[in-house]
């Protein structure tokens, strides 16, 4: 598919990654349906779109006639194969589990025409590892956009053997017409360049606060003040959410057997805890009051 063939695309989750993506292409001009296994998450999503696109016109960011076309663009359908069945590319944003992305990626090879581009927002699972639910798995890629998708610049688009020339040129170029900056990954590298970045960090981070050398504050105070960071790797998980350092992990554990791949125990804890960010009120910060 070529890029200029481009005009309806779906999102299979509505939730904070999902639903933002689903927003950028809508106001990008994209005839847009975002879908989730969870009415009240279809909800939420709608609310933050009805309250941000007005917000960006109040702040002069886009116009009112930007924000009317944006609002047409998008829609929020509860049934999956409604959501999906025009669509000339889905982008898939739920959780990091495998098993559940091989369902949907199944789901869709049923629901889709044939010609429809597949992406995984996934930086953690490779394509190849969802290739085998599609009877076509040359039109799968990963497409993974850093959080807040609506603010972060880049987007990290990884091909593998099974992915055709031609479906990682058109992502490329679908990055570039959201207004990202696309970084290219020839070959498939386990959590991409981002993630594997701040996966060092996080470890070292962690490795620190557990041997109790300085606090999550300090220690984020060093990412901001000295090495530039917008946000501290303490900070970056609560709003990423902490139960996602502990699903990924596990989930990867859960297929090689490696204990490499076992979570950080801080962030067991912090599971089990349901400390898991912003999201719960609560992870390495109080959220509470809202002042962080």
């Amino acid at each position: 598919m070529n890029i200029n063939d481009v005009k309806k695309v779906a999102v299979v989750g509505a939730g904070n990654m999902g639903h933002q993506v689903a927003t950028l292409c809508a106001m990008h001009g994209y005839d847009t349906s975002v879908t989730d296994a969870k009415p009240e998450q279809l909800a939420k999503a709608k609310a933050f779109v009805d309250s941000y696109l007005p917000g960006r016109v109040a702040k002069g960011r886009i116009t009112q006639e930007e924000c009317d076309q944006a609002f047409a663009n998008i829609h929020f359908v509860e049934d999956f194969v409604e959501a999906v069945k025009d669509a000339d590319i889905v982008i898939e944003a739920v959780f990091e589990q495998i098993d559940l992305k091989k369902s949907i990626f199944k789901q869709l090879d049923e629901a889709c025409k044939p010609e429809a581009l597949l992406v995984t927002n996934a930086s953690a699972i490779p394509s190849s590892v969802l290739k085998d639910s599609l009877k076509d798995p040359s039109r799968t890629c990963n497409m993974h956009f850093f959080n807040p998708a609506l603010v972060m610049k880049c987007v990290e688009i990884m091909r593998g053997e099974h992915t055709a020339q031609e479906t990682f040129d058109t992502i490329v170029q679908f990055a570039e017409r959201l207004g990202k900056v696309p970084a290219r990954i020839e070959r498939e590298l386990h959590g991409m360049i981002g993630s594997r970045f701040s996966s060092l960090l996080l470890e070292e981070a962690c490795a620190i606060l557990e041997g109790g050398y300085a606090t999550a504050e300090d220690i984020d105070a060093v990412a901001k003040n000295a090495l530039g960071h917008p946000m501290g790797p303490f900070e970056l998980v609560d709003l990423t959410g902490i139960d996602m350092c502990y699903i990924i992990p596990m989930d990867r554990f859960k297929h090689s057997g490696d204990k490499k791949d076992l979570p950080w125990p801080i962030m067991v804890k912090k599971y089990y805890d349901g400390e898991w960010g912003r999201k719960t009120g609560k992870g390495f910060y109080d959220y509470s009051d809202q002042s962080k």
